[in-house]
């Protein structure tokens, strides 16, 4: 009896990682990713200077790059709207010249995707532009280890941010 107890215990430790891992995949309420995205939101929040609740996040995966687009909730927010353009250009700036820190403090490591476009950085391109009510920042490349990065770069964002963008290539339709 002790024996079959013993195989019970161990056949349950090791499908119980397997089991959890299974549920927060199909949309249930894991406790350790409540607590990352919490984390997310709240590290974003205080990086990014404006409320992750008074804005939408969009990232793009298109097939020279993509796009990271935040805009107002409210169209008559100027004060969230002001502050996405503010953060957006300067983000421009920052990974042109290949700083990555924002989003590794938001999301609390080094994303996929960060070394290759550091190392490639002469290699991509950000241009930030104004939107009705935030901004978007496009990155384009030539190249095609530095577009694999910016894929996976952006394709983590829609992850960890949970936005529901496609993490398909998709044409560029701005």
């Amino acid at each position: 009896m002790t024996h079959r107890i013993m195989f019970l215990l161990i056949a349950f430790t090791l499908m119980l990682p397997g089991w959890v891992l299974a549920q927060s995949k199909i949309g249930s309420k894991c406790p350790m990713m409540s607590y990352h995205q919490k984390g997310v939101n709240e590290r974003g929040d205080h990086v990014m200077g404006f409320s992750h609740d008074k804005t939408t996040h969009h990232f793009r995966v298109y097939d020279d790059g993509g796009a990271i687009e935040v805009q107002a909730n409210d169209r008559e927010d100027t004060t969230s709207r002001g502050q996405i353009r503010a953060h957006l250009s300067h983000i421009a700036q920052m990974f042109a010249a290949g700083d990555f820190n924002a989003p590794m403090l938001i999301h609390d490591r080094v994303l996929p995707g960060v070394p290759e476009m550091k190392r490639l950085k002469d290699e991509i391109s950000y241009q930030y532009s104004d939107l009705e009510r935030g901004g978007s920042v496009r990155i384009t490349t030539q190249n095609p280890e530095a577009l694999k990065a910016v894929h996976q770069f952006l394709r983590f964002q829609i992850s960890d941010h949970q936005t529901g963008d496609s993490l398909q290539v998709g044409a560029n339709k701005l």
